[in-house]
């Protein structure tokens, strides 16, 4: 027997569903890659600047392992998170397909 209740008619939430639905997951957002000669690597010091493949306004992508679940764009919270960095999402794999 099962510990979730549901109304007659209902479907049980996913939280009553699957007990893994309250597990914490890690997730990596990529903003960009850097491919730096070895040389120019080995010179590099404090406030040094190592420029990325991708501009400050395209989107980021969302990593769980290796697997891309989704994209976004970042954003700064405001109000009492005034300067954290937040990801608003914009394209979201079918985690059953991935993203295409």
């Amino acid at each position: 027997m099962s510990d979730a209740t549901v109304d007659a008619g209902q479907k049980p939430t996913a939280d009553l569903a699957n007990p893994f639905s309250s597990v914490p997951i890690e997730i990596t957002i990529s903003v960009g890659k850097a491919r730096p000669l070895i040389r120019d690597l080995l010179k590099l010091g404090k406030d040094a600047v190592l420029p990325l493949d991708r501009r400050v306004d395209d989107a980021v992508e969302l990593y769980v392992g290796d697997r891309l679940i989704a994209r976004g764009e970042l954003e700064e919270l405001e109000g009492e998170q005034a300067g954290q960095l937040a990801v608003r999402l914009t394209e979201v794999a079918n985690l059953q397909d991935g993203l295409g």
